[in-house]
């Protein structure tokens, strides 16, 4: 996915730079910045199973996840897919971002920023106690852009996981 945004200079609030819900329309944008970001973290992009279900979990009847775009002048440039948990301690949801995403291209405009604020607002429109996120230790840019924002690493906290194929305990 190529994209050119001739130099934003955009400021946080600028009508050039609007964050929205998704729509179906977006599908191919928000595919390809998917694809983009496998590459950014070397990993095998979605095979196009994975993509039709990435489009059916987002706009199906029983959505499984939020996705909100960024676009700058009207091209998608960001995409942030986030969903509900919750906390017992705190008795409130937690809203966790799975995904947030901004195209080489579009970056140093604030999208990230203006995104991770609209986030942040999401979660106390809907009661939360938490927004959570993982980020991975080599994206020194990001991990900035989260302390900059006054994130706090959570060092006590392990992340494990079971594959599919791990899943069937006996």
């Amino acid at each position: 996915m190529k994209l050119r945004v001739a130099s934003c200079g955009l400021r946080v609030g600028s009508r050039a730079l609007r964050i929205r819900k998704a729509r179906r329309g977006d599908a191919k944008d928000f595919l390809g910045l998917v694809v983009a970001l496998a590459n950014f973290e070397k990993l095998p992009p979605p095979d196009a199973a994975a993509r039709r279900r990435l489009v059916s979990d987002a706009f199906g009847a029983r959505a499984k996840y939020r996705l909100w775009i960024a676009e700058i002048d009207g091209r998608v440039v960001a995409y942030a897919i986030f969903f509900f948990t919750y906390s017992s301690f705190l008795a409130r949801p937690t809203l966790y971002l799975e995904d947030i995403f901004v195209h080489p291209d579009a970056r140093g405009c604030g999208v990230a920023t203006a995104m991770m604020k609209r986030l942040a607002a999401e979660a106390l429109k809907n009661g939360c106690g938490r927004f959570e996120w993982m980020v991975l230790d080599w994206n020194k840019l990001a991990i900035r852009l989260y302390q900059g924002l006054g994130a706090r690493e959570k060092k006590a906290w392990l992340l494990y996981r079971l594959e599919a194929d791990q899943m069937q305990l006996r």
